[in-house]
């Protein structure tokens, strides 16, 4: 487990809620090998734990999760990095206990992957959403697996491929989150859910989370490794690594 005084992910337990918390907050939350290999280990450690019955996923700072961490993904390549986060989405998928998102900030492309693989989604009605990839030369393949079940065609379409920032209630109606409130009534929606599911038997959960996430688990395991080779190309590519090191640029000044 990640030590308290390097840790990017913390993760308490009370009453049989598990609470892990995204803190890396000097890169918006960006999915930094650091803090998949954190998170993951987090899920891997509450799963084990017969005391817990329901995850909550949160994070701090300005923004939920900015997606890839664009300083790694320009500099090293990048299908492992893609395979680990396919395997983190199939594990939040695959979890025996429900998964449910306090988003409270801004979330953009990879960082959707936790979103699309939740089981419920509580969102601020503040929070912004983007698939912004096809921007910088990408695609959105690794999260595709959990994003695409909950968009219709023609939203995927729209949003996918113009990179254009859409909110919360927009992003309640294509399917993305379930319920959106005000920021100051973020943690009552969130207690309020946890509630609920904590009248449900763990067997009950179980069960139901299988019968929910068949087709999504099947469609990770037949196209992941193809998926992650796509996004491999892709990023390595001339054209992405240019418009990567414009958005670096960008970001610096």
């Amino acid at each position: 487990m990640p030590t308290a005084e390097t840790e990017l992910v913390h993760c308490t337990t009370a009453g049989g809620v598990a609470t892990i918390t995204l803190d890396s907050q000097r890169n918006r939350n960006a999915l930094s090998r650091q803090l998949v290999a954190e998170l993951t280990a987090y899920l891997d450690h509450v799963e084990e734990d017969d005391t817990v019955r329901i995850v909550v996923l949160a994070a701090e700072g300005p923004a939920f999760c900015a997606g890839a961490d664009m300083s790694e993904a320009a500099s090293q390549g990048m299908e492992e990095g893609a395979r680990t986060l396919i395997a983190l989405q199939r594990k939040i998928v695959a979890a025996g206990k429900p998964v449910v998102v306090r988003l409270h900030a801004p979330v953009r492309a990879g960082g959707l992957g936790l979103v699309g693989a939740a089981d419920i989604v509580i969102a601020a009605d503040t929070v912004t959403f983007a698939f912004t990839e096809a921007r910088l030369a990408l695609t959105p393949a690794a999260i595709s697996l959990t994003t695409l079940p909950r968009l219709t065609s023609r939203d995927a379409a729209r949003t996918f491929l113009t990179g254009e920032t859409f909110d919360a209630r927009e992003a309640a109606r294509m399917g993305l989150v379930t319920q959106v409130v005000a920021p100051d009534g973020l943690d009552a929606a969130v207690d309020q859910v946890v509630g609920e599911l904590g009248k449900s038997k763990l067997q009950g959960l179980q069960a139901t989370k299988k019968l929910l996430n068949r087709e999504i688990l099947a469609d990770i395991d037949a196209r992941g490794d193809e998926l992650a080779a796509l996004s491999a190309s892709l990023f390595g590519s001339p054209a992405a690594k240019d418009a990567m090191t414009a958005f670096l640029n960008r970001t610096k000044k």
